[in-house]
């Protein structure tokens, strides 16, 4: 645990709390608006937050050589989340602009 400095620690375990709570709140807005692309969002999530669980747990432990494949985890987890978090979006992306489509008029669509 002596690794990083208290104020690192805060900021780790915020980052994480922090993750944790937008997840939620995504979840929520999805219930809420009875769309299932903001709760693939969500899930979409999860993997960055393992990998930043993965993070803490090897500096609660100082960095032993013995949990390095926790590094190696939390990078693999890292580059999940990042694919995830993309398609996630392009999923919202495109079923906005599909939205927005067909909300046009016909007048609306010569201007």
């Amino acid at each position: 645990m002596h690794a990083l400095s208290i104020p690192t620690w805060i900021i780790h375990v915020s980052s994480v709390l922090e993750w944790m709570i937008a997840i939620w709140l995504i979840w929520t807005y999805s219930q809420v608006t009875q769309n299932s692309a903001w709760r693939w969002f969500a899930f979409a999530m999860l993997p960055a937050l393992v990998g930043a669980m993965c993070a803490c747990t090897w500096h609660f432990f100082d960095n032993p050589s013995r949990l390095e494949w926790l590094v190696i985890l939390q990078a693999s987890m890292t580059l999940l989340g990042n694919v995830t978090l993309c398609t996630a979006a392009g999923l919202l992306w495109s079923q906005g602009r599909t939205k927005t489509i067909a909300a046009k008029t016909p007048s609306q669509e010569r201007l």
